[in-house]
């Protein structure tokens, strides 16, 4: 049995080689706690509101997703990967608190995924993980190529309503349960909704990672110098884990370094997390990071993808493009890449392949080498000045400039430590570019 961590995504036939799996959900808790499951559309909609499961409708239409037991601050359910009809792309599962209480005065729980040889995968939880969220995702399954499972671990302050709205679905009349659960009024809920996420989410870094917050606030001053002080993006970070790349996470400067990223993230989008991506020969998925694992958590993931010989950038790329891409026409939103490595590529040619075909996207990709490279960077007045030292970083100073792209979708900068540039001097360095990318990509309808 495999212990997943909040963050983590796993495929599914990598752990569970059968259609039918089974899902099981406690809580240690007082408190009257409803678990339920949402099938989600392709934009992430509770289209079709026979795929919400739970006490009061525990089978969708097919049975491809059952609830085949309840009771308080416990579920289980069966799902049928062969029967999940096209339309539906994402089943979440939740807990929701009905009455008085919040997530943090449970004691413990755990959500697991079971064949008939028994439980192959499980996330456990205490209440250190929430604080005053009446209502939590504890993972998803989700189709991208093959079914997968995603650990969220995350809540929401309000209840079973601040799902269902999440979701896109509506309150019914015959549901008190939701009536009760529904805190605000009719007039905050006309509110703009990211304004209220994005106060949420910074009450919740407050109390969780007051460190990040501050890093946070000074990525806000470089947003707002450019005008994007509201603008919503996805943030993924991308990080060399080549060989030569060792000092620098046993000293902890990338820890450090993606901890940065993090805060930039948390003000580009109001879910408090990035996506992390490693390459070396191979390229990896490795889930997210969070105000909630943060702490950590490039070290622990190490342990799961140590150090590679090779450096290949393309296959990076048509990852992270190829995990973008269902997103692209759902979200609107442009995805912001941080690539980080200390060296060139094995596969020149294949990342410039791919490079070009991203043009395309709403993919914005800021490299950046840790080396000695004309194009070094430090602060001096408020000013940028490039070193005269000879470059070691030519291919990515190629790719900053290469012909034949849609749009100009990338920078490149340079420091010989990543410890060396201030945190505001970093995240105006950040910035040089992508604004001016945002509106060449608007004006070619990619956004």
């Amino acid at each position: 049995m495999k212990s997943l961590i909040q963050g983590e995504k796993v495929k599914i036939q990598d752990y569970i080689s059968e259609q039918e799996i089974e899902v099981t959900i406690a809580l240690n808790s007082a408190m009257t706690v409803d678990i339920s499951c949402f099938g989600l559309d392709e934009k992430r909609q509770l289209s079709d509101d026979r795929y919400m499961i739970f006490y009061n409708q525990m089978n969708s239409p097919e049975n491809s997703l059952q609830m085949i037991a309840n009771s308080n601050g416990k579920g289980r359910f069966k799902v049928d990967l062969n029967k999940v009809p096209t339309s539906i792309k994402t089943m979440v599962f939740t807990a929701a608190i009905d009455g008085e209480g919040v997530m943090s005065q449970i004691s413990s729980g755990f959500i697991s995924f079971a064949d008939r040889n028994g439980e192959q995968l499980r996330y456990d939880f205490t209440s250190l993980n929430f604080n005053k969220e009446r209502a939590i995702i504890f993972a998803e399954l989700y189709f991208r190529d093959s079914w997968r499972i995603n650990v969220i671990g995350s809540g929401f302050d309000g209840g079973l309503s601040a799902l269902l709205k999440h979701f896109g679905g509506e309150e019914v009349k015959t549901a008190e349960t939701l009536q009760n659960d529904l805190q605000t009024s009719n007039s905050s809920v006309a509110a703009p909704e990211v304004s209220s996420k994005k106060i949420s989410l910074e009450k919740k870094m407050e109390q969780k990672a007051p460190a990040i917050l501050s890093l946070a606030k000074k990525a806000a001053i470089s947003l707002k110098k450019v005008g994007l002080e509201s603008h919503c993006a996805k943030v993924a970070l991308c990080l060399d884990i080549s060989g030569s790349m060792s000092s620098l996470y046993r000293s902890g400067k990338m820890q450090e370094f993606a901890e940065k990223i993090l805060a930039l993230g948390c003000k580009f989008d109001d879910d408090g997390s990035i996506d992390l991506f490693l390459f070396g020969s191979k390229a990896h998925e490795a889930g997210d990071m969070s105000i909630n694992n943060f702490d950590g958590f490039v070290s622990r993931t190490l342990k799961k993808y140590p150090l590679e010989g090779g450096t290949h950038y393309g296959k990076a790329i048509k990852m992270i493009r190829d995990f973008y891409a269902p997103g692209f026409k759902q979200s609107g939103l442009p995805v912001y890449v941080m690539f980080v490595t200390d060296g060139a590529p094995f596969d020149r040619d294949y990342t410039k392949k791919q490079l070009s075909e991203a043009s395309h996207e709403p993919i914005f990709w800021q490299f950046m080498a840790i080396g000695k490279s004309k194009k070094d960077v430090i602060s001096n007045g408020g000013r940028f000045f490039a070193r005269l030292a000879a470059s070691d970083f030519t291919f990515l100073e190629e790719l900053d400039t290469m012909s034949g792209r849609y749009v100009d979708n990338a920078n490149f900068f340079s420091v010989e430590n990543p410890s060396q540039i201030s945190d505001d001097h970093l995240y105006d360095l950040l910035m040089s570019e992508y604004p001016n990318w945002l509106k060449e990509a608007r004006q070619k309808s990619i956004l």
